[in-house]
């Protein structure tokens, strides 16, 4: 098992939320991933969101940090592959860009937060709900 920082971004819009459906578990969730050696957190965030979606974001708030495993935060990758993330969740707006997804997502679209996809990773519902919560200070899970 390995430990990785990582980061997601919870894009809200009119539609509702943005969010992939990834390529490697088949799940629907937030956009992000792993911080890669000699790369911020911010950098990270625009990244992932980037290369999963097509779209350029902005951070506006720091919505948590996620370590728990009772909160998800260990995953067992189709290619045997167990990480756990301690993961930094941002609520972000649209700069730019057009949504397209690229390899790691299969599709993106918009789900109204009252009625998210059945097939979401866990970990994607708490952060959603967290965001919605609209808390002063951030959450630490």
């Amino acid at each position: 098992m390995m430990i990785r920082p990582g980061v997601s971004a919870v894009i809200l819009g009119p539609e509702g939320v943005l969010l992939q459906h990834r390529s490697d578990n088949y799940l629907w969730g937030l956009p992000g991933g792993a911080v890669e050696p000699g790369e911020s957190v911010r950098e990270a965030l625009a990244r992932e969101v980037r290369e999963e979606t097509g779209l350029e974001v902005e951070p506006l708030r720091l919505v948590g940090v996620y370590s728990s495993p009772e909160h998800h935060q260990i995953i067992t990758y189709p290619d045997g592959n167990v990480i756990h993330y301690v993961s930094s969740c941002f609520e972000c707006r649209i700069t730019g860009g057009t949504i397209a997804c690229g390899p790691e997502s299969l599709a993106c679209a918009w789900f109204d937060p009252e009625r998210l996809p059945p097939d979401l990773m866990p970990i994607s519902s708490i952060r959603i709900r967290d965001t919605l919560a609209r808390e002063v200070s951030a959450f630490i899970r």
